[in-house]
Formats: C-alpha cells, structure tokens, sequence
C-alpha cells in the first residue's frame, strides 16, 4: 500500500503530519526504530522497483541507527589521548555506514560497546540475574538510542559509587574496555576482528547437541551477514563473551511479481527436507546465507520437467 501513495502524501505521513500514520511509527511498534528507518530510506525515493531490486533490499544490512549512536561516543572521546588500538577502532567507527557483513570489523566493535555501555549503565540498578533479564527484551534493545540521546538519564550514574558519572564517562569507559577485551580475545591488530568471527549462524537439532553427532544432525556453524534489527534481521543475545549465535532470523525469503508469478523466487535457510541423510536436508543453506534465490517452479509442466518420480507397485505375492 505504501507504493500506491501519491508521492507528496507518503512525505506528510514521514513528517507526520496529515493522511496516514507516518510509515516508520506503523512499523515500530514496540520494537527499535532501525529496520523502520531504513526500509523508509530505501523505500521513499522510488517507485518502480524490479525484483532483482527487492531482492537486495531483502538483503540489505546496513544500520541507519548505529552510526548515529556512535557520534555520541566520537563527541566524548576525541579530545582524549588514546593508545594505538584504541584510536584505530575508533577510527574505523568514525567511517562505519552502518554495514554488517561479514568482512565489516566496526559491527564487532559497535556490538561490544554497546553490550559494556549497557552494563556500565544498567547492572549497578537491576543487578545480574534482572540484568540479563533485561538484555533478552526487545526493551534493551529500544533503550540503546534511547538513553544515548538523554544525557540527564537517572541511569548514567552509577549508584554504588560516591560519585555522580555522567554519560561521557560511561562511554568512554565502555569504549576503552571494549578494546582491551577484543585485542585479547582476538589479538592486538584489529583488521582481525572481522564481524563474520564473532556472528555465526547454526541450525541445530536436538539430537546435534549430542558432540559426536553434531555433523550430522546440525546444519553449520556459518560466519554470517546481518545483524539486530537491520532488515536482514538476524536475533541473538548481547553477552560479555563477544560471540553472537543467532537464535532467530528469517524463516524464508520470496520475491513474487505477479506480473510474472511463473518467474517467482524464493529460498530456504537449509533444505526442502527433514531427513538429515537426504541430499536436500542442507543444501539451500550456503546459498540463503550468501542472500541468494531460487526460481520457483509454479506449473504443472514445469514440474514434471524437472522433478524425479518414485513408483510402489504390488508385487506377485
């Protein structure tokens, strides 16, 4: 429905003001604003998008958020003297587009500050067993922007110690232990920590979690693309570990024109079967995971062209 607003309409309903509800407020909902943002900023400029189109927007990683979060880090510490790796790592945060692929290293910095910040802000309140609690909500994830953007927050000081923090010196404090974890989980040259290390992706089974049958049972693990709340949405929990196993992502993705249905794509996580021993129990998954499709095949003829058949007949007896 969004493409079938006049032009000038959809502009009022982004403002707000006029026609109906602003697009990004519809999509939020009680979730972060950042897939909302970022679906508008793809969305609005255009109107005659084909399906290769919609194919990378399905696709698309790149957080319009995020690097704004950053600049309040930026802003409070630039003007400090900082050691190599830090200031390299901030560097690489100063020139992020908000891109999570695998190769990206400021997704893996970003992550790991925000998961210190959120501790540094948050624990001292809640204490652990509420606190981790509270990372497993989408309200830890909204409350990222959130309290970034309130410098008078209740919540910057810490209230087991005789002083008033602010927010400057959370962040910087998160940012400096930030650095010193991943250059000793990952060493001390940052164009390692590349974002595909840490943000893995594993289908698993039951019966995989059993070590010797893993292999065969569980589909990966796979270095992987995407990340929280950018389009290519990808769920996982922030943990003091650095590694981000994805728990939830997309289920399947389909691109239909129905202009041209017999010309259809779609794609699986993993494959059209549940039986582990079958050849199509996996193999959609390198493919999904590297954002491609499949043609569906959406007639009779088609089918029958390109499928096998398998025939019981009575025996004698």
């Amino acid at each position: 429905c969004w493409q079938t607003w006049p032009r000038r309409r959809r502009r009022r309903a982004l403002r707000g003001g006029g026609g109906p509800e602003p697009l990004q407020h519809r999509l939020l909902g009680h979730l972060p604003e950042d897939r909302a943002k970022r679906i508008v900023q793809l969305l609005e400029p255009k109107n005659d998008w084909t399906k290769q189109e919609v194919q990378q927007m399905i696709n698309d990683h790149v957080s319009v958020v995020a690097p704004l979060n950053v600049t309040h880090l930026i802003h409070a510490i630039e003007n400090l003297n900082l050691n190599r790796l830090e200031q390299e790592a901030l560097n690489t945060l100063k020139t992020w587009d908000g891109a999570h692929s695998e190769d990206d290293i400021a997704p893996t910095i970003y992550s790991k500050w925000v998961y210190q910040y959120l501790e540094m802000t948050f624990l001292d309140e809640m204490g652990e067993e509420l606190f981790e609690q509270f990372l497993k909500t989408h309200l830890a994830k909204r409350a990222v922007a959130h309290v970034l953007n309130n410098p008078s927050s209740v919540w910057w000081n810490n209230i087991t110690s005789d002083q008033a923090e602010t927010r400057e010196e959370i962040l910087v404090a998160a940012f400096k232990k930030s650095v010193l974890l991943l250059s000793e989980q990952f060493g001390a040259e940052s164009h390692s920590w590349n974002w595909g290390k840490v943000h893995t992706l594993e289908h698993q089974h039951p019966i995989g979690s059993q070590a010797m049958l893993r292999s065969t049972f569980n589909i990966g693990p796979f270095p992987m693309k995407g990340g929280k709340e950018v389009i290519d949405n990808r769920g996982y929990d922030y943990s003091n570990s650095g590694l981000y196993q994805i728990k939830s992502g997309p289920s399947t993705r389909r691109v239909i024109d129905f202009s041209d249905i017999e010309n259809s794509m779609s794609i699986l996580p993993t494959g059209q079967s549940g039986n582990p021993f079958s050849p199509h129990y996996g193999d959609q998954a390198e493919l999904f995971n590297a954002g491609g499709f499949r043609k569906m095949k959406m007639n009779k003829k088609e089918i029958i062209d390109n499928s096998t058949k398998l025939i019981f007949l009575p025996t004698d007896e």
